[in-house]
């Protein structure tokens, strides 16, 4: 059975999609954009504001980022990869020692003039 997931702490989708989708033991996220005013905030704020969100929409399923085994980053500049990487490591750092599985690709532009955007799957033992 197929599950949508909300939660109000995380924004609303900007478009017609779920904020996640649960199937049985996994749930996958959308791509997450930081939404505040992006042209002024820079890709480390915009990095936490995403991975927050993420976390969120995983608390509402009693789970966090440490159940996350797979993220896809969708980056504008791969020369911000460096700080991506660091603010990432330090939040993962706080819930779990393994990392997920990662791609990174450069993109031409996101949504609401975005830096960044992560999409996750994660899984949860029941």
């Amino acid at each position: 059975m197929i599950k949508e997931i909300h939660t109000h702490k995380s924004p609303k989708p900007i478009g017609p999609y779920s904020q996640a989708i649960q199937i049985k033991n996994f749930t996958f996220l959308s791509g997450q954009i930081s939404q505040t005013d992006n042209i002024n905030t820079n890709i480390s704020f915009q990095t936490q504001s995403i991975l927050q969100n993420i976390n969120y929409i995983l608390e509402s399923k009693e789970m966090n980022v440490g159940n996350i085994v797979k993220t896809t980053i969708f980056i504008t500049n791969l020369n911000d990869l460096t700080i991506v990487n660091d603010v990432y490591q330090k939040f993962f750092l706080k819930y779990t020692k393994t990392f997920p599985a990662r791609s990174c690709v450069e993109v031409s532009k996101l949504p609401k003039n975005a830096k960044i955007e992560i999409d996750a799957i994660a899984y949860k033992n029941k």
